[in-house]
């Protein structure tokens, strides 16, 4: 058995995997931000690895069964954060998550200069597309912004650093001593080569325009490849048996393309967590600089996936459930949310949500662009408001099915719903009228990035192999779109689009 961790933005959650990749037994732990006045998020890697342990402890305590038989460990994590270590792997400071904004200007001035295209030197550009398949992205939520801001706004912190590592890495870090990452974790760097999917290394070129040196960050293996041992004092304080097996593993992205069970080239799948993208495997390196969409290097090796990712689904879900009931919510205050939306009609009896409460990244990039309700009125209460955020959601997710759809060429169906949010069978059929595509809720949709994680270290092991996992991801329920409802969609969705276009003449 594999024991998979995902460290996500919102929640730490360990599983115990079989390497038949079915999740035998699970738990959960909430995650904290720490926001700052000027844009910065995030959070503690010694609170990570605290949680972490405990929430470990937890699971094997009352499932103390399954122990013996775990062989290896897995670990995925949110992408696109940073972690500056010393040279013991000591952590200096928090951790720079990929919401953080602080980086922006120093991307500006990297990858700007005459000539110019939507902000970008065209010589530099050109070199990055060449090489990468991207291109920095101008919100600085990559990072290379987290790593520039520091050598700018916390020079003694980035002099102290040995490595900037990935959160997934850190955590290898401190399961094997080692400093290691995999080939696809470091792809949103931008600093590596992925031109031969099978030989991907940092570039001299591209390290140089960011004027950063190899030695700063760590050396690059397969998802699948074996970091080593787990370290004997963390067995011991896990309680897992001495000689268990540490996999590289892979982002969350990543992870989550797996456990979805879309492991063929087009098999799409929706993901529903903090954030929000649709994506699969694909056969091509391609780029789409207008609606930031690429493939790249995906948690197979040698494969590549459509990268992309809209900013807020659940994220937009959890800052109403605070707003209704602040900082003690209800146990049950997702299903009070679902049951209220549910008692609205299509439309939210005119109530419309926009979610861009921090910003977008795809199909359009603009940190700038806010969310909110509009339309409100004395008539409107909690059915409507549940209603409304659920509908802009699936509304926002259509945009980018048109953009993905168009990269990918050809109709992405049915589409695989995974993630937190993809419990609500009420939000799955609002997801499949307003697409218009047939959506496949996928059983325990809310593990599906821990259980892809699993299922990479049952293969990493040699214990079975990816057609035989193809179909481990069972489908709990199918939701076809109602043409009634699906015509009332197309409407509001032609208003969704205006009202981005009204937005944004005023969020440059």
């Amino acid at each position: 058995m594999v024991l998979a961790i995902d460290l996500g933005t919102t929640a730490i959650k360990v599983a115990v995997v079989s390497a038949h990749g079915e999740l035998l037994v699970w738990g959960s732990a909430p995650q904290s931000l720490i926001f700052t006045p000027d844009g910065g998020v995030e959070q503690d890697p010694r609170v990570w690895w605290a949680t972490l342990t405990r929430l470990v402890q937890r699971l094997l305590e009352t499932a103390p069964e399954v122990r013996d038989s775990i062989r290896a460990v897995c670990c995925t994590a949110q992408w696109s954060g940073t972690v500056a270590v010393d040279a013991q792997g000591e952590p200096l400071g928090n951790a720079i998550i990929w919401m953080d904004t602080r980086g922006a200007s120093d991307i500006a001035a990297l990858v700007g200069g005459f000539p110019q295209l939507r902000g970008y030197n065209l010589f530099k550009l050109r070199t990055w597309l060449r090489l990468t398949g991207g291109a920095p992205a101008r919100s600085g939520k990559d990072p290379l912004a987290h790593i520039l801001y520091l050598r700018r706004a916390d020079p003694a912190r980035f002099r102290a650093a040995y490595k900037f590592l990935e959160p997934k890495d850190y955590l290898n870090l401190r399961l094997t001593g080692r400093f290691a990452s995999s080939y696809e974790t470091l792809a949103l760097h931008w600093l590596t080569d992925h031109r031969d999917i099978w030989r991907i290394d940092y570039h001299p070129t591209l390290l140089d325009y960011a004027g950063l040196s190899r030695a700063q960050f760590p050396d690059l293996l397969p998802s699948t490849a074996i970091l080593g041992e787990l370290l004997p004092s963390v067995a011991d304080e896990w309680g897992l048996p001495r000689g268990v097996q540490v996999v590289a593993g892979t982002p969350d992205l990543h992870a989550t393309v797996i456990g979805s069970g879309g492991i063929s080239d087009f098999q799409a799948h929706m993901a529903l967590s903090t954030s929000s993208w649709i994506s699969c495997h694909a056969p091509f390196k391609r780029t789409d600089i207008f609606h930031n969409i690429a493939t790249l290097p995906a948690g197979i090796p040698g494969r590549y996936f459509i990268a992309n990712e809209q900013e807020t689904a659940g994220a937009c879900l959890n800052w109403l459930r605070d707003l209704f009931w602040g900082a003690c919510p209800p146990p049950d205050a997702y299903a009070q949310l679902d049951a209220a939306a549910a008692q609205s009609p299509i439309g939210a009896d005119g109530l419309r949500f926009t979610p861009w409460l921090v910003g977008e990244r795809t199909p359009v990039e603009n940190p700038h662009l806010r969310g909110g309700f509009y339309g409100l009125s004395l008539q409107h209460g909690r059915p409507q408001m549940a209603r409304a955020v659920l509908e802009g959601v699936a509304l926002n997710a259509r945009w980018l099915l048109e953009a993905a759809e168009r990269f990918a060429g050809r109709r992405l169906n049915p589409i695989r719903l995974i993630g937190g949010g993809a419990q609500s069978s009420l939000w799955a059929q609002i997801i499949a009228d307003a697409l218009n595509r047939e959506i496949w809720q996928m059983a325990q949709p809310q593990m599906a990035t821990v259980r892809g994680a699993g299922m990479l270290g049952a293969v990493a092991m040699g214990w079975t192999d990816w057609k035989h996992l193809e179909q481990a991801a069972p489908v709990q329920a199918k939701f076809s779109p109602d043409p009634t409802a699906t015509r009332l969609y197309d409407a509001l969705y032609r208003e969704f689009r205006t009202r981005y276009r009204v937005e944004s003449r005023f969020r440059r």
